[in-house]
């Protein structure tokens, strides 16, 4: 185990953060990636809670955390394939639940009117399903290639297959970015 006296919490945040997938899904029983690196950091959470991150996240964070490392915690949910979120363009009546559930801002409409995702920022957290009146929300896999992304080097492709650590690593500090502004975006909209 890490000497607490010895690291500097904040550092140790930032590193735990940084290999979290960002998908923002809280299916760790936190709030977000980082809310959940806090929690791991005072001993609130353990490693092992992340489902999005899977076996090797749970090791990374093992590593990192000087533990031992253990299997996936079911509790929280099991790995799977990524999917991102669809919306039923014909049945949806713009309730804007699904926008304010959107941890990344990947969903856009208007009140009263058609909503949809914008599949490559959709991190496939599922977070828009439950507050949807009408159900018309669906989570399907993600296309194949269809637009290169080679103009920001800070963004992969989020329909790519993320089979690499570098592509999983672009894509989680693109999630990252998004989801950092969504929440400067909504406290900043509070103070007005």
């Amino acid at each position: 185990m890490f000497d607490r006296n010895l690291v500097d919490i904040d550092v140790l945040i930032e590193e735990i953060n940084a290999v979290l997938p960002q998908i923002q899904c809280r299916q760790c029983g936190f709030a977000g990636c980082k809310p959940y690196a806090v929690a791991i950091t005072k001993g609130l959470a353990d490693i092992n809670q992340c489902p999005p991150g899977d076996e090797e996240g749970v090791q990374k964070l093992a590593k990192i955390m000087g533990v031992k490392p253990k299997s996936l915690n079911i509790f929280y949910g099991m790995s799977k394939p990524r999917l991102i979120a669809q919306i039923d363009e014909q049945i949806c009546i713009g309730c804007t639940f699904c926008i304010q559930a959107c941890p990344v801002d990947a969903i856009i409409g208007a009140t009263k009117q058609m909503h949809t995702v914008i599949s490559l920022e959709c991190t496939g957290c599922e977070l828009c399903i439950a507050p949807c009146p009408i159900d018309c929300i669906t989570m399907i896999p993600p296309k194949k290639e269809i637009n290169n992304m080679q103009h920001d080097p800070y963004r992969v492709n989020h329909t790519s297959s993320l089979g690499t650590n570098v592509e999983k690593k672009k894509a989680a500090d693109y999630a990252k970015k998004r989801y950092e502004f969504r929440l400067q975006r909504m406290n900043h909209t509070k103070i007005d």
